[in-house]
């Protein structure tokens, strides 16, 4: 039977998920204005859901257990993930390293035999999110994101074209960080427990996960084809002037940051140390910079750290309702599940269970992954993208129904490709 804390936690937990759902009507009511617009407004924050849900279930552990327990519990949880989602985040939307991936982004647009402006869209709802199997998927998440922000999300307006692409954005990178065993958290979660390491990824993973990314990003091209050749800023090869190029050494040394970052992931200490020291050179050589996204980071992690907290308390019903699926169920279920909880945290618990098989743990890491598109709180990556979007939608907002919608047909995509294996 669960302790009076885990219900109180799991309550909480479900008040966090519908709140989630809720944005849109809160940042209607901070629109109003009024005496209380300001709490509305905090309250359409997606960042700040859980994280304020997390401060409820702190208080009411201090009420019920008393401070002592309620500090000890937030001493054992393992906050590195929410450090490093801030950490990359701010490393990879610098100007050096989004004018590199912009370059390598347009080079490969341009040997595509298919027009410029339908190829440069393609390449950057595929090329980047697969890249993330190489500098984690947040960072992808954020080059991505801001690329689709400066280069299509910046007219008025085309709601449609905007949760299309969103909803395709989050898939994709959730599915194409599964190449390498340390660039998707769901999969880092698991990979030394199970023993699976890159070359397992690419052969298991890797290629189903390719050709899905593929398509979905083919399939989108298609669908929004008249709108990319109607003017989106992001398909013209002809610029406005703009300030000058960043010098090649200071790429260079942006680079040298982001793959630092990147191999310390699992030490804090270190990565954040690379971080201390790129918020100093950048500021020494401001001129290069456009503004660090600190603030954006901070509220990423912030929702990060307070799924963290909320998580810990929820493995009474998860743990043991993932052992008891046969792997099919087990598949359907985990992408389900991932919709409400953290892809990486029910990997996680799903690596605690005993006595699995290798298919078992295929289906589990699989619908984990392939879930990771529909909402905001099933794939760590996925805050940092409404971070950088939400202000191009209308109201401020990304309503979470209609990227639940959004994402269904890629995730469709993901999945059968993913069930290849068992199928008959």
């Amino acid at each position: 039977m669960p302790s009076l804390l885990e219900v109180v936690a799991t309550t909480l937990f479900a008040l966090a998920v519908i709140h989630t759902f809720s944005v849109p009507v809160f940042a209607r009511l901070a629109n109003k204005g009024g005496a209380h617009a300001g709490l509305w407004h905090l309250l359409s924050e997606v960042e700040a859901v859980f994280g304020v849900w997390a401060c409820v279930l702190l208080a009411c552990m201090a009420l019920l257990t008393g401070v002592e327990d309620a500090v000890e519990y937030v001493d054992t949880r393992n906050f590195a993930e929410p450090a490093f989602v801030f950490a990359i985040m701010v490393v990879a939307a610098s100007r050096p390293v989004l004018e590199l991936v912009n370059a390598l982004v347009k080079s490969l647009a341009r040997v595509l035999p298919v027009r410029y402006e339908l190829a440069m869209f393609f390449v950057v709802m595929s090329f980047v999110p697969l890249a993330g199997s190489f500098i984690t998927e947040p960072a992808a998440m954020t080059l991505a994101a801001l690329m689709l922000r400066d280069g299509y999300f910046n007219r008025p307006g085309q709601a449609g074209f905007k949760y299309m692409t969103i909803g395709v954005l989050f898939v994709n990178v959730s599915i194409g960080g599964v190449l390498t065993a340390y660039a998707a958290p769901p999969v880092l979660m698991v990979a030394n427990t199970f023993g699976w390491d890159t070359a397992y990824m690419a052969t298991h993973f890797g290629w189903r996960a390719a050709i899905a990314v593929i398509v979905n990003a083919a399939l989108l091209t298609i669908v929004c084809r008249q709108h990319l050749l109607d003017g989106a800023i992001g398909g013209s090869d002809s610029e406005k002037p703009s300030r000058p190029g960043v010098p090649l050494t200071v790429i260079a040394i942006h680079m040298f940051f982001l793959i630092g970052i990147v191999l310390s992931s699992h030490h804090p200490v270190v990565f954040l140390g690379f971080l201390m020291l790129f918020i100093g050179y950048a500021h020494a050589y401001s001129r290069h910079q456009n503004p660090l996204l600190i603030r954006e980071g901070l509220m990423v992690g912030f929702f990060l750290a307070g799924l963290v907290i909320l998580g810990g308390l929820q493995k009474w019903w998860l743990q043991d309702l993932l052992g008891g699926l046969s792997p099919v169920v087990l598949f359907w279920g985990s992408t389900l599940l991932t919709a409400i909880t953290d892809n990486a945290a029910l990997t996680y618990l799903g690596s605690l269970v005993e006595g699995t098989n290798e298919v078992w743990r295929y289906m589990l890491v699989a619908g984990a992954v392939t879930g990771g598109g529909l909402t905001v709180i099933a794939n760590a990556p996925n805050p940092a993208g409404f971070a950088i979007l939400k202000g191009t939608f209308p109201d401020g907002a990304i309503s979470p129904l209609k990227l639940l919608i959004s994402a269904a047909i890629p995730t469709a995509v993901s999945a059968a490709m993913f069930l290849l294996p068992i199928a008959r």
